[in-house]
């Protein structure tokens, strides 16, 4: 079975998959000098609070829409770089994955500045909601504000992945 390189789900996320789904290509021509990771994890604290867990929600159609499009994005800025983004949905316990991206480029510098880009501009545009479960009660937190085509916002992540 081929793993997808861009997925919404409840599934447990699997790095080591992700990674070898963007390494194939490259694997069979030895095009590749770098593969680069980031893997999002539910952390225990958050503005002081002590967190038990995080829920995610997503509208998965548009969610999958934004990732084609930071795809699209990355290949214009970083050219020959492969992307894989994973994001997981659901109830998510205190060290599990929430965000599973991997970059592959003849260039490590390209992978890990897309790598970089693809999580800031998933918190910019993608319909993804996190809500915040901690000692005494519940929030959700603020999920993409930027409108895709906001030339600025894409600006900002740029410079945040080149920094």
């Amino acid at each position: 079975m081929t793993t997808p390189l861009l997925a919404v789900g409840p599934a447990p996320l699997a790095l080591d998959t992700l990674i070898a789904a963007v390494s194939d290509r490259g694997a069979a021509t030895g095009s590749d000098g770098a593969v680069t990771s980031f893997l999002g994890l539910v952390r225990n604290h958050n503005v002081g609070r002590v967190v038990t867990h995080l829920e995610y929600e997503a509208y998965d159609a548009l969610a999958l829409k934004a990732f084609e499009r930071i795809v699209r994005e990355a290949e214009g800025c970083w050219p020959g770089v492969r992307l894989g983004i994973h994001h997981r949905i659901g109830r998510i316990e205190v060290g599990g994955a929430s965000v599973a991206i991997a970059a592959a480029s003849a260039h490590r510098g390209h992978a890990f500045s897309a790598c970089r880009y693809a999580i800031e501009r998933i918190k910019q545009i993608a319909p993804i909601w996190k809500r915040e479960f901690f000692d005494g009660g519940d929030v959700w937190i603020e999920g993409a504000t930027a409108n895709p085509d906001d030339q600025d916002a894409r600006a900002r992540a740029e410079q945040i992945a080149c920094a």
